[in-house]
């Protein structure tokens, strides 16, 4: 006989191992890309698409049922093509870059714009400590699929380092049609 050292959350007291089962996989062949997850998204040099698995990252689309729910982190996968990448930016949390397939530039950024980049080839990663500008680059010639984690079950929206991009940080969550 097994005896659980832990209780469960409330939420998960009285369901049965083919609900909690149902509910807390992911499979990717499920997922939907996310082409418009991010603001900066919209903009050429930026374009990326989110498959998220657990909670909805700094999308702040918290409201995706087809994702695990989050409790202390959040997980994604993007998919990156060649020249593409993401907006200068920091969060309130740390947040990891976890290369599976491909190759991506990472930077590091002071506030005078100087950038420390690194190559992060399959199997290695990067940790973006809070406040800390940082971002990356698909400068390969091949898409780049990597995994990245958030340590807040709902971090904040995207702190761009850009005042424009700042300001209209929550723009792609304005345009989603409502129910």
């Amino acid at each position: 006989m097994a005896t659980a050292r832990h209780p469960r959350p409330p939420e998960l007291e009285h369901a049965s191992l083919e609900d909690i089962a149902a509910r807390y996989v992911g499979r990717f062949r499920d997922k939907t890309p996310d082409w418009a997850a991010f603001e900066d998204a919209k903009i050429e040099g930026f374009k990326r698409a989110q498959h998220r698995f657990i909670g909805a990252g700094g999308s702040g689309k918290h409201d995706d049922a087809s994702a695990i729910p989050a409790r202390g982190f959040t997980l994604s996968i993007m998919y990156v093509e060649p020249g593409q990448g993401n907006a200068a930016h920091t969060h309130e949390v740390e947040e990891v870059f976890f290369v599976l397939q491909g190759f991506l530039d990472v930077f590091f950024e002071d506030e005078a714009g100087n950038k420390a980049w690194r190559r992060l080839a399959p199997w290695e990663c990067a940790a973006c400590p809070p406040g800390v500008i940082h971002g990356y680059e698909n400068r390969s010639l091949e898409p780049v699929y990597f995994q990245v984690m958030l340590g807040r079950a709902q971090p904040e929206l995207m702190g761009y380092a850009s005042d424009d991009l700042f300001q209209k940080r929550d723009g792609h969550l304005k345009s989603i049609p409502r129910a």
